[in-house]
């Protein structure tokens, strides 16, 4: 922070960006160097071979050059190492440096050229050794300079040299003006134009169609709306202050995150949340509850419907599921069902070569072929495999919703706009997530009006209603068990990690009587909504802004932190006791239009505008919240012998996305169900024990 500018242009990448990838090239150069010079030295006077007169001047040409680059990388590493993240004036110099560095890419690319010519030469009859050392210079240079292409590709921005963002000399700066007006629609409409072409791009191997051009759309405009809505505030300030910056590009880059910019705010966050966690708590602010000792009979009992259909959402997954599982032998498991018999081909929908998915399922819920009513593979934007099946143990109809496994499913996951579920029995009709609720609407149309649950029905009329999934299948399960509760209202859900921004405050109390979420640890998904996104945004800014060392320095330390652990550094964090006013302080645009917005900004974004992004209000988990934690939390990725303990939980404790190694393995399947399994289990065994304990025939 700030983006760098060269060429005219802003980067995605800071000034102080250049310390450990100029180190490493820093290195490289000087072993380089070195050989190359002992090499010179060592065959001096052996230069009288065929082609030995352009040898000679190819490599003291070379050790002048590497010399002259290594120059420039200790003056590069060394400015960039200067000043913090907030504070770039130490490394004003630095783009000098870096157009020094880059015109020596010029004379390195022509001599990489000469010695290839050279090495191609047949002629040359020259000494092995030597011809082996111009071969792998040759090969060096050519590899820099390939990954310094791939570099500046990766750190390119698309918007950084975008003409719609200067404000036009003589255009009156009023932000009421039609010049200002435009201006923010250009902006905007140029950052949704990017992103929509980097999601086409990603999703190049998909059939699209209508469905998949409206998603585009929609979640192109999300993406603007969180990593670029900046530009439109900054755009506000600089009319305010009268044109004391010449353009929104020159602003963006003063307040804009840079990608190291957010790695660094992260780890900081991270080693945070963990000092805060270590500090005593409250007696009241202890609520765990051991599953061997204080939980409820009603918890109780709950985790074990949980741990029981956690199975059926991690079958909706399919053969993928149990292959990595079981990856050492569920190819040949599943090699020895691909011949046998199946349900014909009207009872499954969608591809399922040699029977793998099916194969799969089987194996994982242990039912049987008969036990199926319907079960289908097939999967488009807004349209994600299910079954139906029936359980004899629990005796119920189980529809079971399969997670996010593909871009189909992932473009669902994103179109994350919201839009109006209506409930004749809710008095205040909520909100909903759009992409999930068309999935739950494509499920609901396929179980009632194709019959599936009527055939279910007629078969074990006695039987419940239970629907199940996991993440994306969880979100649409829950809404899915909304649609169908008037028509059952003996149903239930169990919604395993769904999504944190599905429901609004209204329709998640009133799932609160059939709707049961389980969440493992610091599961990510679970707390991923656009308010949370952009309160992460937020503190990430505030943290970087406030914290005094370089950023070096903190991903080295923080490396070091989540690999081999230890005690969080001692960074300057909002935790070091400075007071609020200081901690508020406008060092930044973006900080200062975080907590000071002015009244023509407030009314400016209260304003509507043509495609302007879309509303996110607060939207939360569904039903009643059961969060498994780890009972001696290890705050490594790697540990054995985990104790879990569960505890009734509210929406409020996941109104913030916490930073840790597990966000994103606290919510894959086989960790739920095996925090669940691990509960369950625990629970019989004590129930067994206490059995055992008061059985007189056993004394």
């Amino acid at each position: 922070m700030p983006g760098l500018v060269l060429f005219g242009r802003r980067w995605a990448i800071g000034s102080d960006d250049f310390v450990l990838p100029g180190a490493f090239e820093l290195f490289v150069r000087l072993v380089w160097w070195i050989g190359i010079f002992v090499l010179y030295t060592v065959h001096k006077g052996q230069f009288n071979c065929p082609g030995g007169g352009l040898l000679h001047s190819y490599l003291l040409g070379l050790i002048i050059l590497l010399a002259s680059i290594i120059c420039a990388l200790c003056a590069l590493v060394y400015v960039s190492m200067q000043g913090t993240i907030s504070n770039p004036g130490p490394r004003k110099s630095l783009p000098k440096i870096l157009y020094t560095r880059l015109l020596l890419y010029f004379p390195e690319f022509i001599w990489a050229v000469v010695g290839a010519v050279w090495v191609s030469d047949n002629s040359v009859q020259c000494e092995k050794t030597v011809v082996n050392g111009v071969i792998g210079t040759v090969i060096a240079s050519w590899i820099i300079i390939i990954f310094t292409i791939i570099g500046v590709v990766i750190v390119f921005d698309p918007l950084g040299g975008k003409k719609t963002f200067y404000l036009p000399e003589g255009v009156s700066r009023n932000l009421e003006s039609s010049h200002s007006g435009q201006l923010l629609y250009n902006v905007k409409s140029s950052a949704t134009r990017v992103w929509e072409k980097r999601i086409r791009l990603l999703c190049c191997c998909i059939v699209q169609d209508d469905d998949h051009r409206v998603a585009f759309t929609s979640i192109a405009e999300l993406f603007r709306s969180y990593f670029s809505v900046r530009a439109s505030r900054v755009l506000v300030l600089a009319v305010e202050l009268w044109g004391v910056l010449q353009s929104l590009l020159c602003l963006v880059q003063d307040t804009d995150l840079v990608p190291s910019d957010i790695a660094a705010g992260l780890i900081l966050l991270h080693q945070e949340q963990d000092k805060m966690e270590s500090c005593p708590k409250e007696p009241e602010e202890v609520l765990c509850h051991s599953p061997s000792s204080l939980v409820t009979d009603d918890l109780d009992v709950e985790l074990e419907n949980a741990a029981h259909y956690m199975l059926f959402a991690a079958a909706a997954y399919g053969w993928p599921y149990y292959v990595y599982t079981n990856p050492y032998t569920a190819l040949c498991k599943l090699n020895g069902d691909c011949c046998r018999n199946r349900p014909t081909d009207s009872e499954i929908m969608g591809s399922d070569r040699h029977n793998f998915h099916f194969g799969s399922i089987l194996k994982i819920t242990g039912l049987q072929y008969r036990d199926f009513i319907h079960i289908s593979f097939h999967n488009k934007i807004y349209e994600i495999p299910f079954f139906v099946a029936l359980d004899h143990k629990k005796e119920a109809i189980v529809v079971a919703v399969r997670g996010t496994l593909s871009f189909e499913d992932i473009l669902t996951d994103l179109s994350a706009d919201c839009e109006d579920l209506t409930l004749e029995e809710v008095l205040e009709n909520g909100f909903v997530h759009k992409g999930i609720t068309q999935a739950a609407n494509y499920i609901y149309g396929k179980l009632i009006n194709d019959g599936i649950l009527n055939q279910a029905f007629t078969i074990a009329p006695e039987y419940r209603l239970v629907i199940v999934g996991h993440s994306l299948g969880g979100g649409t399960a829950s809404i899915l068990a909304i649609m169908l509760r008037n028509s059952f209202p003996t149903l239930r859900c169990f919604a395993f990690s769904p999504p944190g921004g599905l429901l609004s405050k209204s329709l998640a109390d009133y799932t609160k009587n059939f709707i049961i979420s389980v969440i493992v640890g610091k599961d990510l998904v679970a707390r991923l909504s656009m308010p949370n996104m952009e309160d992460l945004k937020r503190r990430i800014v505030r943290i970087v802004a406030n914290c005094n060392r370089p950023k070096y320095q903190i991903l080295l330390r923080g490396c070091w932190y989540e690999v081999f652990g230890g005690d969080p550094d001692d960074f300057p964090t909002e935790l070091d006791g400075r007071n609020q006013d200081a901690l508020t302080q406008p060092l930044l645009a973006e900080e200062s239009l975080m907590v000071h917005r002015s009244p023509s900004y407030n009314a400016l974004e209260e304003e509507p505008r043509l495609n302007s992004p879309p509303q996110y209000p607060h939207l939360y988990l569904p039903g009643k919240i059961i969060h498994v934690v780890e009972e001696c939390s290890s705050k490594r990725l790697c540990s054995s012998d985990i104790k879990y303990m569960a505890r009734w939980s509210n929406e409020t404790v996941f109104s913030s996305i916490l930073i840790s190694p597990k966000m994103i393995t606290d919510h894959m399947p086989d960790v739920v169900l095996k925090a669940l399994n691990s509960l369950s289990q625990e629970h019989g065994s004590c129930l067994s024990c206490q059995t055992r304990e008061y059985n007189p025939s056993a004394v």
